[in-house]
């Protein structure tokens, strides 16, 4: 016959008493004392707790989740927690080191294509074990990179939140640049403060995100690493934001360089890479808001050129900045029929906020939607749900044909 929770707990509590185990699982004696002779339920959390403190190795949580008339899938839902939770706690070999760090690059690439709402929860599962191993004793070469792990985990985090329009994510920059320091990597903290910079160019605050962005340069001193050549374009987006001309020039032109230092093997589509269809992309969207507009279309249809058809965010934002340019060159029909394409034309699970918001600039740069028509459908698509955008393109599109 199976032992139960209770058997369990009072056979690896062994000599120690009940009081001993309930201060190392921090709860109260007496509920130790109901779970052993099994006048209460475990919970997950309380199943944890004393798994931990008894170095049961997961298998209090297997038999807590296993209870009496559970079904055979909730059965095997619960061993594979337990040999789950067994394996964390073994020792850290180098090919385990290798895997994480593998893992972690999968999610960076995964961010260039996978829309954040499907994103999230697998960033969400991984990062639960990684964050039950570093709970672990380990050597301090693999803790290093462990830590790396994290702070690189956690930036994705942060970017993912940041793309859904949730605030949350300036608690994950803190984390990820904490775990940086502590693991003592100037490459990696640079990488931190130059995403953490699109946060707040994205939030409105083009002083603050030049002053991250100066400082994941400075971090980086002349490391060829991601870091500058991310946050060298980000700095020349918000300097024109501000109307600095020749700052965003030399900004611009550090963002060459950066980009030409880089190591080929990071010049690629990923959180943790940074590629020239990327630089153009942000070298346009610099122009547009210096009001170049030809120069702006150079950079915007090179962009349109290198990215793969997959990377919907990027692409659809292009596209958004080629619609700014017309309405500044006095194309307002164009410019809102341009951008009102580009929205529809997007996959619903990409319809982040953060792409509905540069939507928004558009319609706040065209006149009003009372002399211009297809601007009040753009205005209109845009304060619709996702699924009737369609046919308000479609008569977007009649509309600029007249």
């Amino acid at each position: 016959m199976r032992e139960s929770f209770g058997e369990a707990l009072r056979r690896l509590r062994g000599s120690r008493s009940v009081r001993d185990v309930a201060r190392l699982a921090a709860c109260g004696k007496t509920h130790v004392s109901d779970l052993e002779n099994e006048k209460r339920q475990p919970t997950r959390a309380i199943a944890t707790a004393l798994d931990q403190a008894l170095g049961a190795g997961g298998e209090l949580i297997a038999l807590a989740e296993a209870r009496p008339g559970a079904s055979p899938l909730d059965q095997a839902d619960a061993l594979q927690q337990g040999l789950h939770q067994a394996l964390a706690a073994g020792p850290l070999t180098d090919a385990s080191l290798d895997e994480w760090e593998y893992t972690v690059g999968r999610h960076g690439r995964a961010t260039r294509y996978r829309p954040e709402g499907e994103l999230l929860p697998e960033l969400l599962a991984d990062f639960t074990d990684l964050r039950l191993i570093l709970t672990h004793r380990q050597a301090a070469p693999t803790r290093k990179r462990l830590t790396i792990a994290v702070a690189q985990m956690s930036g994705l985090m942060a970017l993912t939140l940041l793309k859904l329009g949730d605030g949350r994510s300036r608690a994950w920059w803190r984390t990820g640049r904490a775990a940086a320091v502590a693991a003592e990597d100037r490459a990696t903290l640079s990488w931190m403060y130059a995403q953490e910079a699109y946060q707040l160019y994205y939030g409105g605050d083009p002083e603050g995100a030049v002053e991250l962005a100066g400082r994941a340069q400075y971090l980086a001193g002349g490391l060829p690493c991601v870091g500058p050549a991310l946050a060298a374009p980000l700095e020349a987006r918000a300097l024109a934001v501000l109307q600095q001309r020749e700052g965003a020039k030399d900004a611009l032109a550090r963002a060459e360089a950066a980009l030409a230092r880089l190591p080929e093997a990071e010049r690629i589509g990923s959180a943790f890479g940074y590629s020239e269809s990327q630089l153009r992309f942000h070298a346009g969207n610099a122009w547009t808001h210096l009001g170049e507009t030809a120069r702006a279309a150079e950079q915007q249809d090179r962009a349109l050129e290198l990215y793969p058809l997959r990377d919907h965010t990027d692409r659809v934002l292009v596209a958004l900045d080629q619609a700014i340019c017309a309405a500044a060159d006095g194309d307002a029909a164009g410019a809102a029929v341009h951008a009102t394409t580009a929205i529809v034309d997007l996959p619903d699970e990409h319809r982040s906020a953060l792409v509905i918001y540069r939507a928004r600039e558009v319609a706040a740069k065209v006149p009003e939607a009372s002399t211009v028509p297809e601007v009040r459908v753009l205005r209109e698509a845009l304060a619709l749900p996702a699924g009737e955008r369609g046919a308000r393109a479609d008569r977007a599109g009649h509309t600029g044909r007249r």
